[in-house]
């Protein structure tokens, strides 16, 4: 078996563990698997384009590092580790968005039916931010969480461009956000909302690393496929 399947497997195992550390409140549990879900998908990224003779993106390397200092961070509690962890995985969405970028996004976005996409993300992200504003503000938070979820929508609608895993890793990485959003404004959550943001986080990043080690070494022209691209939400 490639190695780079050893690593996948890996780090569904170890998601699989995290998954039923937040099922049962076990915080050790959750302390020991969390910090090793990104470093486990970087080391495949990693090996999976080693295997195709070719180099991984660095820039989704760095998406990979700053979502782990963001994982850690909020581990802790309190507003000034949240805050910790937002800047953490606001530097990772920023290097998702350069990565795709490079890779013919914004070209991409212009055209049919792909232009829907920024808007579709915008009209979303407007709608749950209205909704939570007055949660937020009482924590004097809307103005970053306002911030961080202009530079969300942009990653994912830049992502929408890369191909369907990315798209909709990108996807399931902003409904994750919303929900820890949400749950920070004082809203409605769901029952068993840390196995839901868990899940969807990890399927999310999973599925944006899959995409691209499945398209590494490919011209960037070939990363611009409107009709592989998911619709806007």
């Amino acid at each position: 078996m490639p190695r780079s399947r050893v690593l996948l497997a890996t780090f569904l195992a170890v998601t699989v563990a995290n998954l039923l550390a937040n099922a049962t409140d076990n915080g050790v549990a959750e302390l020991l698997t969390k910090p090793l879900l990104m470093p486990l998908l970087a080391a495949y990224l990693w090996r999976a384009t080693a295997e195709r003779g070719a180099r991984p993106d660095r820039l989704v390397l760095a998406a990979l590092a700053f979502s782990t200092g963001g994982d850690v961070a909020l581990l802790g509690d309190g507003t000034g580790w949240f805050m910790a962890g937002m800047a953490c995985f606001l530097a990772a969405h920023l290097c998702y968005l350069a990565a795709f970028t490079r890779h013919g996004a914004a070209t991409a976005l212009r055209r049919t039916p792909l232009v829907a996409v920024p808007l579709g993300y915008a009209v979303l992200t407007v709608v749950a931010l209205t909704w939570m504003w007055a949660g937020l503000a009482d924590d004097g938070l809307a103005v970053p969480v306002a911030g961080y979820a202009l530079a969300l929508a942009a990653m994912a609608s830049t992502a929408a461009t890369q191909g369907w895993r990315v798209g909709l890793g990108a996807a399931l990485f902003l409904g994750s956000d919303m929900v820890i959003a949400a749950g920070v404004a004082g809203m409605a959550q769901p029952p068993g909302t840390p196995v839901l943001v868990m899940a969807s986080y990890a399927a999310g990043q999973a599925l944006i690393v899959l995409g691209r080690a499945a398209r590494t070494g490919r011209p960037d022209g070939a990363s611009v496929t409107p009709a592989t691209a998911p619709a806007a939400p």
